[in-house]
């Protein structure tokens, strides 16, 4: 179990794992898809999913140079494996908002 924490355990990485299993995507793409990460943050990430074989870099010819990012096998069946922790986090959340009291309860 601890090896996977490695592997995933920042915030951003299963989130980049999540897009990328949605299709190949280059970097400003990427980013733009999960939002409020910064430059910096999504290239190290993604150089230490690259790193850890669960994401692939691959570099086009030509100017500007073409970057795009796909998961690895390892990167696929590691996200199939997130899939069910996912959606146990939405129930979970689910039922906590269903549990906050409303604003009539609270002015009471």
């Amino acid at each position: 179990m601890n090896v996977v924490f490695d592997l995933i355990g920042s915030k951003w990485k299963p989130t980049i794992l999540w897009r990328l299993g949605e299709g190949d995507r280059r970097f400003a793409e990427l980013r733009r898809t999960i939002g409020v990460i910064s430059e910096k943050v999504l290239a190290d990430q993604l150089r230490e999913l690259a790193r850890d074989g669960l994401v692939e870099r691959q570099a086009g010819d030509g100017f500007p140079l073409r970057v795009d990012y796909r998961l690895t096998a390892e990167g696929v069946e590691l996200n199939e494996l997130l899939d069910p922790i996912a959606a146990w986090g939405d129930r979970v959340a689910s039922r906590k908002i269903d549990t906050l009291p409303t604003a009539s309860e609270t002015t009471g």
